[in-house]
């Protein structure tokens, strides 16, 4: 009976278990109720690993190399554990063991019982799992090896174990898969990672995988495979692709953090030979110039055309008569963007067919601008406490609008998502201004022109009698003083983020792409540095026309770097381009004040109050006066008072004055808070997606909060020149808002009534102490 029931164990059949472990009907009597229940036992055990192998040979034939590569695995570790220990223990009885078999003779069912109690647990839970294998016909590497982590997370070390080390045979296919795709460029034609245009399959990358890495693998598989593809004459070296082969077998995907570094040692090292044979200065430069000149807003006639014909397609749409007429749409914006560039120097730049549109919320149908504003006690609120996340890309539209910018191969080795989406907020931001500057540009065109037509009937007055004349005075004093002091702060922001930043930057950019010293930039500004600048250009130039890499002229990496025999610098490296290019975002969203969210909260909050001018006035028809033939433009005959609109428009103004006010002195003085509460600071960051999205993250205790470059740590004099720069930002546009001591000053207001009152009122209840 004890060889029949190690048969049953080893997988036969026995008339003792006719159908699944209870024991025959037969049998039972004869047996004592412990001894059935260890027979049960024994049975349920070998009932369980004929499933397991059953299931293993089926599984085995028609299915992928990573279920097949777990089957194999499966069944050896079956092998080396389970049936050498029912070898091992029919050993021990043939050789009448005296720690199995009883008095010499006799073998207690309770032995072998416990003997292979220990496969108790991990056969459950192998049966559950080709059970769960055959509820799919096809199991992607991803899910598969996610399956297995997770159930190794379980504290029953054989089944922990065993676990392991199937998902580890799994991985094993999976990086011999990567190293293919990695090293080769070569995709299987069986249970691919990626599609022929290297986009990762779904379900191809265990979860395990960070999003770095798996962008990352993209990146050099795509990159290697069109090298190959291109038939290059220079293909990727052998030595280097051996040196990645050994780290990728050094690691393995559940290791997060071993093999995200080696898959970023990898790109690493791919990017600087595709930066020494494949990407050329030239295309670096060209993009460059290219995302300056439209998402900087360096090319102004485009910017203010794109800008005009959106508000052309807004009025087309408000204006129309039919329901599908009136709805906005992407191809409209596209559409836009061609017609702005009619009559540009953007006409002829093929770079402009990159740009798009994108509308995260869909089509919609334009609106007119808002001439509600916010309580007094909501806006002081509001200043007072944390700002929310701001942006600013809902302003040129009146709805989320994203520029994009299609990026091909091989510029995506170049740029990245994180660059892309820098560009895009600073874009955002950039438009909004010169939109709102426009408007309010617009809106003194039009009180200029119609106190210009008033005054041929009028004179020098107003019209009216002389309590009218009074009143109707006032209000236009205040209705210039508010248009004039929105031109002016607007000037002075627009001019200090385009000239003493964008462009500062941009040239300090060139400057190091070109391997010059920053330091001439001041000079080249200022015209001293005319020479030198054209030198440099002749330099790009040269340089230009020396790193063309063709399939037929491989170039060196000096000449494909450009670097001139008259300059010094080292050869310029893809790690340090890649520097600079983040380094230079950076400085950008730090000196455009998009990195201190509580000055951006101020900011949204001002253009909207100019917007809301702006259209209250455009209402008006373009006079903050009402005409004196308007009803209620005079007092009625015998009041003693002025007249209800001229009373109803001096309140909407005088309102607006007082918010814009309040905003600007908040403005200041946050600028100068964070200028002098907290020094600067040249902080390490991670990566530039921290720096774009920075105003769209936590602002705890942002109203004392002051600006951070976000620079890379640097050694030497010039990259604590570098960090001197950038602390300059703020102190320039201070010294610009406060030039002719508008701020600094106590400021008188412009409504007699409130100046009236403000000069009564006790000095301890004007600076907020009593």
């Amino acid at each position: 009976m004890i060889a029949e029931v190690l048969l049953v164990l080893a997988g036969h059949s026995s008339s003792l278990f006719p159908n699944d472990h209870k024991v025959h009907p037969a049998f039972a009597p004869l047996l004592h109720p412990g001894e059935e229940q260890c027979l049960e036992s024994l049975g349920q055990i070998a009932l369980r690993y004929r499933k397991v192998k059953h299931a293993c040979a089926a599984l085995a034939r028609p299915s992928s190399r990573y279920v097949s590569a777990l089957c194999a695995t499966l069944n050896r570790i079956l092998k080396e554990g389970y049936e050498v220990l029912i070898v091992d223990t029919e050993a021990k009885v043939l050789q009448r063991d005296s720690s199995l078999v009883a008095s010499g003779s006799f073998v207690p069912l309770s032995s072998l019982r416990a003997i292979f109690a220990e496969w108790d647990a991990p056969l459950a839970s192998l049966e559950t799992l080709v059970e769960e294998l055959q509820t799919q016909e096809h199991w992607p590497p991803g899910p598969l090896v996610d399956l297995l982590l997770t159930r190794s997370q379980t504290g029953i070390h054989r089944v922990s174990s065993i676990y392991s080390r199937l998902s580890e045979a799994v991985q094993r296919v999976w990086i011999a898969q990567l190293q293919a795709l990695l090293i080769h460029g070569s995709l299987s034609p069986n249970d691919p990672l990626t599609d022929k245009n290297y986009v990762l399959l779904e379900g191809s990358v265990p979860s395990c995988v960070s999003a770095q890495s798996r962008d990352s693998i993209t990146y050099v598989g795509r990159a290697i495979g069109t090298v190959k593809a291109a038939k290059w004459e220079k293909q990727f070296p052998q030595d280097l692709a051996r040196e990645h082969i050994k780290l990728l077998n050094s690691v393995l995907p559940q290791d997060q953090y071993a093999f995200d570094r080696v898959i970023v040692d990898i790109r690493t090292a791919v990017s600087e030979w595709l930066w020494l044979n494949v990407l050329t200065h030239k295309d670096v430069e060209d993009a460059v110039e290219s995302l300056a000149n439209y998402f900087l807003l360096r090319n102004g006639e485009f910017a203010l055309s794109l800008i005009r014909e959106i508000e052309r397609l807004k009025l087309s749409r408000l204006t129309a008569r039919t329901v599908p007429s009136t709805m906005i749409r992407e191809q409209d914006l596209h559409l836009a963007l061609l017609r702005a560039s009619l009559g540009t120097t953007a006409q002829q730049d093929p770079s402009l067919a990159h740009l798009h549109f994108r509308m995260p919320a869909g089509p919609i149908r334009p609106l007119l601008p808002s001439l509600a504003g916010a309580a007094a006690k909501d806006l002081s609120s509001s200043l007072s406490q944390a700002p929310e996340p701001t942006s600013f890309d809902d302003l040129l539209l009146g709805t989320p609008l994203v520029l994009t910018y299609t990026v091909t191969w091989p510029l995506d080795l170049f740029l990245h998502a994180s660059d892309l989406q820098s560009y895009a907020v600073l874009f955002s931001y950039l438009s909004a201004l010169r939109k709102t500057h426009t408007r309010v540009h617009a809106c003194w065109t039009a009180l200029s022109n119609a106190q210009r037509a008033r005054r041929r009937w009028t004179g020098l007055g107003e019209g009216g009698t002389a309590e009218d004349l009074e009143a109707r005075k006032q209000l236009l004093r205040c209705g210039w003083g508010v248009v004039r002091e929105m031109n002016w702060f607007l000037d002075t922001l627009l001019g200090y983020v385009m000239t003493d930043v964008m462009d500062v930057e941009f040239r300090r950019m060139k400057a190091l792409l070109l391997g010059r010293s920053p330091e001439s930039i001041g000079r080249q500004m200022t015209g001293t540095g005319g020479h030198a600048e054209s030198a440099g250009t002749a330099q790009m130039g040269a340089s230009r026309s020396g790193s063309m890499v063709h399939p037929s002229h491989s170039q060196s990496a000096a000449s494909n770097l450009g670097a001139s025999s008259s300059s010094a610098a080292p050869p310029l490296d893809f790690t340090t381009l890649r520097n600079i290019h983040t380094t230079y975002l950076e400085r950008l969203l730090t000196g455009s004040l998009l990195a201190n969210p509580a000055l951006t909260h101020i900011i949204r909050l001002i253009l909207e109050v100019c917007e809301r001018f702006a259209a209250q006035v455009e209402r008006w028809g373009g006079d903050v006066l009402p005409a004196l033939l308007f009803e209620g433009s005079l007092a009625a005959a015998g009041a003693q008072k002025v007249g209800e609109a001229v009373a109803e428009r001096y309140a909407i103004v005088g309102e607006i004055d007082e918010t814009l006010q309040t905003l600007l002195d908040a403005f200041y003085e946050q600028l100068s808070l964070s200028t002098t509460l907290q020094p600067f600071s040249a902080a390490s960051a991670g990566d530039a997606t921290k720096s774009a999205l920075l105003h769209n993250t936590s602002v705890a205790a942002a109203n004392t909060t002051g600006f951070h470059t976000f620079m890379r740590g640097k050694r030497g004099k010039r990259g604590a020149e570098g960090d001197e720069e950038v602390r300059r930002h703020a102190e320039r546009l201070l010294l610009r808002l406060d030039f002719n001591g508008e701020f600094s000053n106590p400021r008188k207001k412009r409504r007699p009534g409130r100046r009236a009152a403000a000069e009564s009122e006790d000095i301890l209840k004007q600076g907020g102490l009593a």
